[in-house]
């Protein structure tokens, strides 16, 4: 049973990146921005493609990026409950499932991702993101070190 306190992240995860999304198509007109220092605005935009906007102009895009993470989302679910793995593989696909579930929402429901947290530059600019995009990265970020490193992860009972 000591694995499942990391599933607590998911729905933590998931109400965090809704709450902070829904502030933002309240308060701030969609294309609008706040400059909060010469490198970090809060934006209103809506990604249409994948992650940082690839495939943005496809057609397909809404289908593609809501189908597949979707069938990524429901595998994820079942090697969390089917399999015993090591606490940090269990942190890390927790924080997946928790921002993959978060943008699967706004595809479902808006037809695309709100992201408003923007960084830039001078010339650099980062594509906007969000708080699940946060997760994503984080968590399989996590996963890639454990797999380059070889680390052993103790493993959780149940």
């Amino acid at each position: 049973m000591r694995r499942y306190p990391f599933f607590a992240l998911i729905p933590v995860i998931f109400v965090l990146d809704r709450f902070t999304k829904a502030l933002i198509m309240r308060d701030l007109p969609l294309l609008s921005e706040i400059k909060v220092t010469s490198f970090f605005s809060i934006v209103h935009v809506r990604n249409l493609g994948g992650v940082f906007g690839v495939l943005n102009e496809s057609g397909y895009a809404k289908y593609i990026f809501t189908v597949v993470p979707v069938l990524v989302a429901a595998a994820l679910i079942y090697i969390l409950i089917r399999y015993a793995m090591g606490k940090a593989k269990t942190f890390a696909l927790c924080l997946i499932l928790a921002g993959a579930l978060g943008n699967i929402y706004d595809r479902i429901f808006y037809g695309s991702v709100v992201d408003f947290l923007d960084l830039h530059y001078g010339k650099y600019h980062w594509p906007a993101f969000n708080v699940a995009d946060i997760a994503l990265t984080i968590g399989i970020g996590l996963l890639i070190l454990l797999e380059l490193t070889g680390a052993k992860d103790r493993q959780t009972s149940d």
